[in-house]
């Protein structure tokens, strides 16, 4: 791992931690014993770390997602999918994921995040567009239905507990339940879908092991 990539890892950590306003260049320096000014060298300021760290969660989610869509099949197997994932990046990448959370209305502004942003968001609706299509989801107001799944997985870090009673699989078989059985036109197809031991959370794991 290079120096900045070590910076960006220090950081992340801390915004995860203490949000971004307690993120400090100090520490960082502190915890890699080397000056503050080799982090502005890499990076020049705190919310250009923040824009990096948004990039970069970013682009390891969307090559996670689009090698999901090519090892899935139909779109009710793809939208469990990515369901899965946006649960199991409480574990696969805890720290990331919660400091993209906790700052997502902060991040919102970062025009480098923006393209990105928009290419996931159209991803996850052109799944819900196909499976209204072909007629395994219902017809419904597909920009809402996708700020609702985004919405019920923006804040599971605020109450997901790794140590907790259920299994990130659990939550996230939960929340596929949720969603796709609100979503199938063939109700009964959910339970495959759904089952945290079933082929499609195993081929999520093998995606997000992969990307």
């Amino acid at each position: 791992m290079g120096k900045a990539a070590e910076i960006l890892a220090v950081f992340t950590k801390q915004v995860a931690a203490s949000g971004y306003d307690g993120a400090n260049f100090g520490e960082i320096a502190g915890r890699l014993g080397i000056s503050k000014g080799t982090i502005v060298h890499h990076y020049g300021t705190k919310d250009r770390l923040l824009a990096a760290l948004h990039e970069s969660y970013l682009r390891r989610r969307l090559r996670e997602a689009e090698l999901i869509m090519a090892s899935l099949d139909t779109p009710a197997q793809r939208l469990a999918g990515l369901l899965f994932a946006f649960i199991l990046y409480q574990e696969h990448d805890r720290d990331a994921t919660i400091a993209f959370q906790r700052e997502v209305v902060r991040l919102a502004r970062e025009e480098s995040g923006v393209q990105l942003r928009a290419e996931y968001v159209d991803l996850v609706r052109g799944v819900i567009s196909d499976g209204v299509a072909s007629g395994q989801f219902r017809p419904v107001d597909v920009p809402v239905q996708s700020l609702l799944m985004f919405g019920s997985a923006q804040w599971a870090y605020a109450w997901y507990d790794p140590a907790g009673r259920r299994s990130v699989d659990e939550v996230g078989a939960a929340l596929v339940d949720l969603v796709l059985g609100s979503l199938l036109t063939r109700r009964s197809a959910v339970a495959r879908l759904a089952d945290p031991g079933g082929p499609v959370l195993r081929t999520v794991r093998r995606c997000l092991a992969a990307a």
